[in-house]
């Protein structure tokens, strides 16, 4: 697997829900969850699994947008359609037909949010415990607002996205963040040549 098969997620502080997203050589802003990115989740905190999932399908409103060409599978959101939340279903954690008698979230949303979806392979092979459904990349706010465990983008960006990704590629979710990353110390390998130092060389 190569940099351009790993599509990359990290938040830039503990303290804030934006992040950057990078792809090879291509970078976008982004946002996720508003419990923050654990690796212990479970459905409701909010938080973004951290870990590395593929990604499974994608999912857009044909009335709003024209697709791009994508190498996931594809196919448009009808008004029936909805995801399923709530661990004690048997359809927990896959789309599911609206009314339904489970829990579940309707994908056909006028905020817009999900015009545009992605399906990330979290917790959906087979489906267990409380460990969360519903992850996905879709259409950020327009403020960057924390999503509920989801990673988040403009929509230019996940229309610039979408075609660079296909059944390959995997996401991958930092737990800690680019603050902490520039401020840790230097590794074994960087205090080698310290340790080869001998003050003769003065």
């Amino acid at each position: 697997m190569t940099d351009e098969d790993v599509l990359i997620v990290q938040a830039d502080s503990a303290e804030t829900s934006r992040g950057w997203a990078t792809l090879g050589t291509r970078r976008w802003r982004c946002t996720v969850g508003e419990g923050g990115i654990r690796e212990d989740k479970v459905e409701g905190d909010a938080a973004t699994p951290a870990g590395e999932y593929p990604l499974r399908r994608v999912y857009f409103r044909n009335d709003r947008l024209v697709l791009p060409k994508v190498r996931l599978p594809a196919r448009p959101i009808s008004e029936r359609d909805g995801w399923c939340d709530d661990p004690r279903s048997p359809t927990y954690n896959r789309l599911v037909h609206v009314p339904n008698d489970w829990s579940h979230e309707k994908m056909w949303r006028e905020d817009g949010l999900y015009d545009l979806v992605v399906v990330v392979g979290y917790n959906d092979d087979p489906p267990e415990g409380e460990w969360g459904s519903a992850i996905f990349l879709h259409i950020a706010r327009e403020d960057y607002a924390p999503t509920k465990g989801c990673v988040a983008f403009t929509r230019n960006d996940l229309l610039e996205l979408v075609p660079l990704i296909g059944p390959k590629t995997r996401l991958r979710v930092l737990t800690h963040p680019a603050t902490e990353q520039a401020a840790a110390p230097a590794s074994d390998a960087d205090m080698k040549p310290l340790e080869d130092f001998d003050e003769k060389d003065w």
